[in-house]
């Protein structure tokens, strides 16, 4: 700085005449000029702190929070059984940070208890606070072009035709290891999955699955089709929550019947999954179709579910709409049902039949639409039942 200052009045000197300037007009520049360096090191030194902070980034350009609300309610009608009404809540939030060498760390919370397949709350019980569990915690690393290694409480890596429930349910998100590639057309996708990890609980237990599948361009179209092999390895293993007889559908034997007690699960679940999906247009109108099937091969009888729809439309922005038809079959042991879609024929396996599904964007972030059900449980084992469910939402998101 003295330098500098020193450089400054000697070139001032150089061209100032001194017989013209005076001591004292001299001591005036010099102290001008050692202000105005004050204040231009102020600013490098400003300029640098901003440049520090570009440099680290802030925090919001590498956090990302995201949300959603649904408010439903539903009207539930069962064969033989009283009606049930009821109006229930869901709500979600989640942030996700971006870190070095290509980490991705996710955080969720979501209303709910200690089902994996939903997260819905019913109102009620006098306005008692609702309970808020951790939906998902995990890390994913891109070591490669298209590749990433995923760990903890995550999103289900395996592709669902239209996000259809035939074999997980769409608010399951596992608990494990999983690895991903996608390379734009050809995916691949793997998990280890644990049912129960903890040994002291008892046998630990982990689904392993492996999919591929691959996206082809045709015209306007886009075609997805693969195929996938799950192993749920629980065959005389008791159920991993709930009630000693809660098997959803799925066929069991007790060691005593009478108080439905030593309850073990009948067959292990080695499910063939082969699926294709496939987006156009009619007209200005988007328009899906797909089918799903699956086969049980650890299962010596009522071992095949498969499901098949149509979407016309889609809900997205303001006025737009949405229209779909589904029909479901799924036997008693044609997948593990404790993961299966919540809603269909009250959840489960043996359940068959349709769903129907409109819904309408009032804005980007606000949709309203109903949902009906009309189902048969105890399709294939027991005594058939009607099942008719309607679902009236109101869903908002952020």
């Amino acid at each position: 700085m003295k330098q500098l200052t020193t450089v400054l009045v000697l070139i001032t000197a150089f061209f100032i005449d001194p017989v013209t300037i005076r001591a004292d007009e001299l001591a005036d520049i010099k102290a001008d000029l050692v202000a105005l360096l004050s204040r231009v090191e102020a600013l490098e030194a400003e300029n640098k702190a901003l440049r520090t902070a570009t440099e680290k980034g802030n925090w919001s350009d590498k956090v990302s929070i995201k949300g959603d609300l649904r408010y439903r309610y539903e009207d539930i009608d069962v064969e033989g059984s009283n009606g049930r009404e009821r109006s229930r809540v869901r709500a979600r939030i989640s942030a996700k940070a971006e870190l070095p060498k290509d980490v991705e760390l996710g955080i969720g919370f979501a209303t709910g208890g200690s089902d994996p397949t939903s997260t819905n709350q019913t109102l009620g019980s006098g306005g008692t606070s609702k309970g808020t569990v951790l939906d998902f915690a995990y890390f994913s690393w891109n070591s490669h072009p298209g590749v990433n290694i995923i760990g903890g409480k995550f999103k289900n890596v395996f592709f669902r035709p239209e996000k259809h429930g035939l074999l997980w349910d769409g608010d399951y998100n596992p608990e494990g290891l999983a690895v991903t590639y996608d390379n734009g057309s050809l995916f691949l996708n793997a998990a280890l999955n644990w049912l129960e990890s903890d040994s002291k609980n008892a046998s630990t237990r982990a689904m392993t699955g492996l999919q591929a599948g691959y996206v082809a361009s045709i015209n306007d179209a886009t075609l997805t089709f693969g195929a996938g092999f799950y192993d749920f390895p629980v065959k005389d293993r008791e159920v991993f929550r709930g009630d000693d007889d809660d098997f959803f559908g799925n066929s069991f034997t007790c060691a005593d019947p009478a108080t439905l007690s030593g309850c073990t699960y009948d067959n292990d679940y080695e499910e063939l999954q082969l699926f294709a999906h496939l987006k156009t247009r009619i007209g200005d109108q988007p328009f899906t179709v797909f089918a799903d099937y699956v086969n049980n091969s650890a299962a010596s009888d009522h071992d095949t579910g498969w499901a098949a729809g149509l979407v016309i439309g889609k809900a997205s922005n303001p006025g737009t709409w949405q229209f779909s038809y589904t029909y479901e079959d799924k036997e008693a042991d044609a997948v593990f049902a404790a993961l299966t879609d919540s809603d269909v024929g009250g959840g489960g396996t043996d359940v068959k039949g349709h769903i129907f599904k409109g819904e309408v964007a009032i804005s980007k972030n606000w949709k309203v639409g109903a949902i009906y059900f009309d189902n048969t449980d105890n399709a294939h084992v027991g005594t058939q039942k009607d099942y008719n469910r309607i679902q009236f939402n109101s869903a908002f998101k952020f």
